[in-house]
Parts: structure tokens; C-alpha cells; sequence
């Protein structure tokens, strides 16, 4: 999994155009292997991460559950001190 691409379902505020288009625009560096295509392979990469954006518009747009909305900040703040755990275990493991 690509860890740029983040969650967008289930969020208040709500997952903008531009959090969708840097998630497919990462999905698609992913699977075509190239961060900057060709000039050769522009046109379809540029239309690739189009089309793929505007699948993953209709598909946040479309999913339900009962679960309580995620607060945007809080979800950050959770991530980051997940990130500081690993990073001092990864610190004491080479102690």
C-alpha cells in the first residue's frame, strides 16, 4: 500500500477534490511505476489519474456506515503518535 494514499471515507470535514486527486494521482505513480511520465506517456498517465479520481469521487460519495464520523485533527494527532512510538522503539532497539 502506498502510504501517501490516506483514508478519505468517513471524514467530517469531507474528503475534498484535491485529497482525491492526490490519492489517485499516487495510486497511479504506483502502478505505472513512473512519479513523472514520459512525454509519450502523458496524455494517458494525466488521463489514468482523471478517470481514477473520478471513480474514487463516486465511491467515498457512495459508501455508508453507522460509525461516527473521524474528526480530521484527531485522526492526525492518533497518527502522529503512532509515528513517535515506532520511531522510539526503532531507537531503543538499537540501543
Amino acid at each position: 500500500m502506498c502510504r501517501n494514499i490516506k483514508t478519505l471515507f468517513n471524514f467530517e470535514p469531507p474528503a475534498t477534490d484535491g485529497e482525491i486527486q492526490a490519492s489517485s494521482l499516487q495510486f497511479v505513480r504506483k502502478l505505472s511505476g513512473f512519479t513523472k511520465p514520459s512525454k509519450a506517456n502523458e496524455e494517458v498517465f494525466d488521463r489514468a489519474v482523471a478517470d481514477v479520481s473520478a471513480i474514487a469521487r463516486r465511491l467515498v460519495d457512495s459508501l455508508v456506515t453507522d460509525a461516527p464520523l473521524k474528526n480530521r485533527q484527531v485522526e492526525l494527532e492518533k497518527a502522529k503518535a503512532r509515528a513517535a512510538g515506532r520511531s522510539s522503539a526503532g531507537v531503543a532497539q538499537n540501543s
